[in-house]
């Protein structure tokens, strides 16, 4: 009787297999070629986005005028996740950062965290090193231990110089090594104007950085660890249950719309530097400013800056990492066809009033032959103006899709018909 029963099952799954193998043959050979090509008016930037060279231009145009009437030494007007340069002034000249440098060393930090290297709730000690740190402090003791989370927010806040020192000593041993690692990324990032001497930014021969390195760093690490604003906008807090009250040094954080931090700094050398980060509408600007005469006036010229940024530039997202943007006919599949997704976010940065002039095209592929990849690269999109690119991403296969065989096709059958009885 199970043999008979067998057989029977047997036949029908025989029978199955070359109905569907016959409606593929037939769909494929009824199968429409898609060819997709659409214009739109569209704009936003993605990080690596190919540099507008009207937007440089306007830039460097800027910087010979400083139509802007800047006080401070040196300056520069960044958007954030493109890196694209809206104004400057004085941009590569080599000046002391005073604690701006602290950049480095919180980005050396949040690295180590995303690595598990160390953890928020990771107890810090303190050695006589850190205590005796003068400039601003939280005046560590060196009985006392503190959590990476509190470090950070007093590195943040207040500027601790103290709490600088004993992060970079946990992390690498000593602040010497941790000076060695802030180097090498300093390289990585292509800060060519920068070395450091130290982590917190104390005054010493030769330890400098330009206005445009801060905003490379400053980028760095507002886009790849973003939960820096967590702390980079606390305006007051406290530690030790309360006893320590935090006043956060940047004024902008109280009274500048959309103010995501970023770093305060200022020695009798140095005088007063800031790195500004805001963000409006989808907008987000780093501006930084170096050698600024007073404190007051290093505010008053990172507002200029982020002013003019929001004033005539504009970011408009248009399509997100992900976004079905079509379907592709896939032959001799399995499937018969697959969806074409975004790998990265869509748009571009442009001036007011040029948003209706961007072009889109999306170019695919208009059929595919199994096997298809999860991830294969099937076509791209590209945005420009006047002729010229802006940005261009590629458009993935959303899913694999097997050859047609007879065992693919039959673990095909099996896993449809499974999810349909689940």
């Amino acid at each position: 009787m199970l043999f008979k029963v067998n057989k029977y099952v047997a036949k029908i799954t025989a029978i199955t297999l070359l109905l569907y193998i016959i409606c593929s043959v037939a769909i494929v050979s009824n199968a429409e070629n898609y060819e997709w090509s659409v214009t739109n008016s569209i704009e936003s930037v993605e990080t690596n986005a190919n540099v507008s060279e009207e937007l440089a231009a306007t830039a460097k145009e800027s910087n010979a005028k400083n139509e802007l009437k800047l006080e401070c030494e040196s300056a520069i007007l960044i958007e954030q996740n493109s890196g694209q340069v809206l104004y400057e002034k004085n941009s590569h000249e080599k000046l002391r950062p005073a604690s701006v440098t602290k950049l480095m060393t919180l980005l050396l930090i949040f690295e180590a965290l995303d690595s598990g290297q160390i953890t928020l709730e990771d107890k810090v000690p303190c050695s006589e090193n850190a205590s005796s740190m003068g400039g601003s402090q939280i005046w560590l003791d060196t009985r006392e231990e503190l959590t990476v989370n509190e470090m950070i927010k007093a590195m943040c806040v207040v500027s601790a110089n103290d709490c600088t020192v004993a992060m970079a000593e946990y992390i690498a041993g000593s602040e010497e090594s941790f000076v060695e690692k802030m180097n090498q990324k300093a390289t990585e990032l292509g800060m060519n104007d920068t070395c450091f001497k130290n982590c917190h930014g104390i005054d010493e021969d030769g330890h400098v950085t330009s206005s445009y390195d801060i905003s490379l760093m400053s980028k760095e690490i507002l886009v790849n660890h973003p939960n820096i604003t967590n702390y980079t906008t606390i305006y007051m807090d406290s530690l030790r249950d309360g006893k320590s009250e935090l006043v956060n040094t940047n004024k902008l954080i109280r009274n500048y719309k959309g103010a995501t931090g970023l770093k305060t700094g200022s020695t009798s050398l140095a005088l007063y530097n800031l790195s500004a980060s805001a963000t409006r509408d989808d907008l987000s600007l780093i501006a930084v400013v170096m050698k600024a005469p007073t404190s007051n006036q290093r505010f008053e010229d990172a507002k200029t800056l982020l002013d003019y940024g929001f004033k005539n530039y504009e970011f408009k997202q248009f399509a997100k990492s992900g976004d079905i943007v079509g379907n592709v006919v896939v032959e001799k599949g399995v499937e018969k066809n697959v969806n074409a997704i975004l790998n990265k976010n869509c748009g571009v940065l442009l001036k007011k009033g040029n948003e209706n002039n961007v072009v889109q095209n999306i170019q695919m592929e208009q059929n595919l032959s199994a096997p298809v990849e999860k991830g294969q690269i099937i076509g791209s999109v590209t945005y420009s103006l006047d002729g010229k690119l802006l940005q261009s991403i590629d458009i993935l296969a959303e899913s694999e899709v097997k050859k047609e065989s007879l065992m693919n096709v039959a673990s095909y059958i099996y896993e449809k018909w499974f999810c349909l009885l689940r």
